[in-house]
């Protein structure tokens, strides 16, 4: 019998649904139930992400939407190996803030590059990994850029509604479409509302 398997939990919506602060939540009350959880970001979490995401998150630089779902593509390929597998494979708990959902909602619905053609870029790069559930924080896309406030927006942020718009839809499509992994957190709840229904949604793991 061999060393049980980790599980892989991402945690997704728009800039703003609160998805950093879910996972230091979850991340806590995961290790009170004695798990062993690591907490991780996308783009980045090693060294050569980390690159790819500042060149991507720069506003200096217009990026092709096909360029840039290979760029995530690309430093979500090296986060796998280095990061992901790894840990899995020890039995640890991984928490990532966005994966491959980022990019089907961004890349192919936000940038209309379609979201088949993405789903096949990321199952290269990330060897068909799959999350053993993702937690889709809903927010209507008017109260996140009202929540994102005065901070600068990066490249991503300074696009227009209809992107955002496209981006929700394609969300609210993947958890349609999927309703055993993907589950679906309402962002407007408090905090401790959100963590608990988090905590729910992962009771059978």
């Amino acid at each position: 019998m061999g060393m049980a398997r980790g599980r892989l939990i991402t945690i997704e919506g728009i800039d703003g649904a609160g998805k950093t602060t879910l996972a230091a939540a979850l991340a806590d009350a995961l290790r009170e139930q004695r798990h062993d959880v690591f907490v991780l970001r996308e783009p980045g979490g090693v060294p050569l992400a980390e690159a790819v995401r500042a060149l991507v998150m720069d506003p200096a630089h217009h990026v092709d939407p096909r360029a840039e779902a290979l760029l995530y593509a690309a430093a979500r390929a090296q986060l796998v190996a280095e990061q992901l597998e790894p840990a899995l494979a020890a039995g640890r708990w991984v928490l990532l803030d966005r994966f491959v959902d980022s990019s089907l909602a961004y890349q192919g619905a936000g940038r209309e590059l379609g979201v088949a053609a993405v789903a096949a870029l990321n199952a290269f790069a990330t060897g068909g990994l799959r999350p053993d559930r993702t937690l889709l924080l809903l927010l209507d896309p008017a109260t996140g850029r009202a929540r994102r406030g005065e901070r600068a927006p990066d490249r991503l942020e300074a696009a227009d509604d209809a992107f955002f718009t496209r981006i929700d839809a394609g969300y609210r499509a993947l958890a349609q479409a999927d309703p055993e992994r993907v589950r679906v957190l309402d962002a407007m709840a408090s905090p401790d509302a959100v963590l608990v229904a988090a905590l729910s949604e992962l009771a059978d793991l």
